[in-house]
């Protein structure tokens, strides 16, 4: 598989969630001043900005791209003495008030009523957590050399892709584990009124027990793409869910265009979401190449391991898991299970020098690491 001449290829794409601020760091309350530009957009309030890059050929373009974007939404905002909030968890204010609903109107008014059924559900400090999203596609032309016995191709690509998504999804602890970096919160996130900087008992608080979660774990059912989007209809249907938008997995399936659960259903699969990354803040775009490397390497190696059937249970541990490593001492167990798989990824890229400088470069991480440096002390003794 390695050796295909397309197996690095693909598409790839960049959101960035941030929020902006005024000249005094507090939440900006003016209108969000991009109108409809596609690729600089809102999230849930009026003042979190999304910047989206377009379709890419690679990481470094993607990148660049988002480069494009950050300078061209911080040009506009220091004309208005405003600039960007480069952390995962938001800056001091004062109470709800402050966090106005995102001001959609016109054929885009269903996106606000949206947003004001998530204030009724989950309050509006929850939505201002902003981290990355980062998402992928196989390279058509490596989908076909993959479909060797000529199923039907859309099956193909999309019995693939849900295969991937159930690894994904029970591999996501180590990507949290790896690109965690919001361990610190404004004590407004407590309570109204209050102030000053808490260190918390989370690395990334936004992938915690505290972060995006429903108030259920909505468990789906993997066997096919039909009955994947038969369980999610299903949710919605009994009034769990509001829409697919709410299914708040660190992993989607998404389809080609709009982005809603009946053109997945009928369309297929066209690209995946990995939707845990934290803003990181010494990167000056909020994120790493090499992370988003290694999120594309773990993808290639998730593809080789073999499909299995992801239980109830299995979807329980996983988000269990998911939560453990957002823990600043997270499980001493899954410290070495990620350094086990990093150490099979060098065998599985061996030869790939540049594979080679990211694995090291998040290997690394897990080994000056205290939790690690602990155990291995402890070990020895």
């Amino acid at each position: 598989m390695t050796t295909n001449k397309y197996f690095y290829c693909g598409k790839f794409g960049i959101e960035r969630e941030t929020l902006r601020v005024d000249s005094k760091g507090r939440l900006a309350q003016t209108p969000h001043p991009f109108g409809n530009d596609e690729h600089i957009t809102r999230d849930f309030c009026e003042n979190q900005i999304e910047l989206v890059t377009p379709v890419c050929s690679s990481i470094d373009e993607a990148l660049e791209a988002l480069a494009g974007l950050d300078k061209k939404a911080r040009d506009v905002l220091a004309e208005n003495g405003e600039t960007i909030w480069l952390y995962s968890n938001p800056p001091h204010f004062d109470s709800e008030d402050d966090i106005p609903i995102a001001d959609f109107t016109g054929d885009h008014s269903s996106k606000r009523a949206y947003r004001e059924v998530l204030e009724k559900k989950y309050g509006k400090k929850l939505m201002l957590f902003s981290g990355i999203h980062f998402n992928f596609s196989f390279a058509e032309e490596f989908l076909h050399d993959l479909n060797t016995d000529k199923e039907d191709f859309h099956s193909f690509r999309d019995t693939l892709y849900l295969r991937l998504y159930k690894q994904l999804m029970t591999h996501s602890w180590l990507l949290v584990l790896l690109t965690a970096a919001s361990p610190y919160y404004d004590a407004s996130l407590d309570k109204d009124g209050k102030s000053g900087i808490i260190m918390s008992e989370y690395s990334s608080m936004r992938n915690s027990r505290r972060g995006y979660w429903n108030k259920f774990l909505p468990i789906l059912d993997h066997r096919s793409l039909r009955t994947f989007t038969g369980s999610i209809k299903k949710h919605i249907v009994t009034g769990s869910l509001y829409s697919a938008s709410e299914l708040y997995l660190p992993i989607r399936l998404k389809p080609k265009g709009l982005n809603s659960l009946e053109n997945l259903a009928a369309n297929g699969v066209d690209h995946i979401e990995l939707r845990m990354f934290d803003l990181n803040p010494s990167a000056p775009l909020g994120i790493d190449g090499r992370d988003l490397g290694f999120a594309h390497l773990l993808i290639l190696y998730l593809l080789s391991q073999p499909d299995f059937d992801f239980t109830p249970e299995l979807q329980e541990t996983a988000a269990a898991q998911h939560k453990n490593a957002a823990l600043l001492e997270p499980d001493l167990r899954l410290l070495e299970r990620g350094m086990s798989i990093i150490e099979n990824m060098e065998g599985f890229f061996a030869g790939n020098e540049s594979a080679s400088e990211i694995l090291s470069f998040e290997k690394n991480k897990i080994t000056s690491s205290a939790c690690f440096s602990k155990a291995v002390a402890d070990q020895a003794l």
